[in-house]
């Protein structure tokens, strides 16, 4: 392709993730559109990351930084300083891309310049790369605010935005230590288009040592970052809408603790939800599941 093709800022943050990060970096290599760079910032790794990488480091569209741990969202700051790209992606350190990733993006930005961020579905891989599912959440195109109320139904491994949208809105806030990407996305929700588009361009690996496995802090997190947001743009939604979003999250969250025993959680957040809608059908099915739970299954 051109040179005047434009150019797509790759941001890996990565902690201790020696056994991963060059598949990663490979994954990228791996493209069919070859005007990239990927900017990785190591965020204080204490094993052989940064070995691990030293052999990539002769390409010019590969760069590295460290900083002292911050974590992820600071990572990701940094880079996003650095980026000189017009289009940024993120791919973490332990995922992986398919090899048409970007030149399907770019092709599609292109062609779309009323769409501002682009995401897809993702295969679930163990810590292997074995496959270990196709099945994804149900995801939205155009402005999905009220939808993402409910959930963070934007995959930040498939993600391709316009530089333009953090220029306008700012980065990660780097303050709920996780599901950091959940608040950039609702925060864009609320100004820019999102477009869906049903294919696969990325695998995300199942790793025990993630934070986001941690299904009580991820709830208590995005429970935190929907209520910040309702706060400072609750008043680009309708009334309406957020009692509608806000009764569909706390459902899931009281399906989720019932599947694992927590009833007194899912009770909790069963009362949330007749708060916000006691006469929505969705909510009675939760009362439900929460008074004959399906143990193990999975709710988010």
């Amino acid at each position: 392709m051109a040179t005047l093709e434009p150019l797509v800022s790759i941001i890996t943050p990565t902690f201790n993730r020696e056994r991963t990060i060059t598949q990663a970096v490979e994954s990228v290599l791996s493209q069919s559109y070859p005007h990239w760079e990927l900017i990785i910032v190591d965020d204080g790794s204490q094993d052989g990351t940064r070995k691990s990488l030293a052999s990539y480091l002769d390409d010019d569209r590969i760069h590295y930084h460290f900083q002292e741990n911050q974590g992820q969202s600071i990572a990701r700051n940094l880079a996003l300083q650095y980026a000189q790209g017009e289009l940024i992606c993120f791919l973490d350190s332990d995922d992986l891309w398919v090899p048409e990733k970007l030149e399907r993006q770019v092709t599609l930005m292109e062609a779309y310049p009323e769409v501002d961020v682009l995401h897809s579905d993702e295969i679930m891989i163990d810590e292997q790369g074995r496959e270990l599912s196709r099945k994804n959440m149900r995801r939205y195109s155009g402005r999905i605010a009220r939808q993402m109320l409910v959930d963070n139904s934007v995959s930040i491994n498939t993600v391709m935005a316009r530089r333009e949208c953090f220029d306008a809105m700012g980065g990660f806030s780097g303050c709920y230590g996780v599901a950091d990407d959940y608040d950039i996305w609702l925060r864009f929700s609320t100004r820019f288009t999102f477009h869906y588009v049903p294919e696969y361009w990325g695998y995300y690996r199942v790793m025990a040592d993630q934070i986001s496995s941690d299904k009580k802090r991820r709830f208590a997190a995005n429970e935190a970052i929907i209520r910040d947001f309702i706060e400072e743009y609750g008043s680009t939604l309708e009334p309406g809408d957020i009692r509608w979003g806000l009764a569909r999250f706390y459902c899931r969250k009281a399906r989720h603790f019932a599947s694992v025993g927590d009833s007194a959680t899912a009770w909790g957040a069963v009362a949330q939800a007749l708060r916000y809608a006691p006469l929505d059908s969705v909510v009675w099915r939760a009362v439900y599941r929460v008074i004959f739970p399906r143990r193990g299954a999975r709710q988010d």
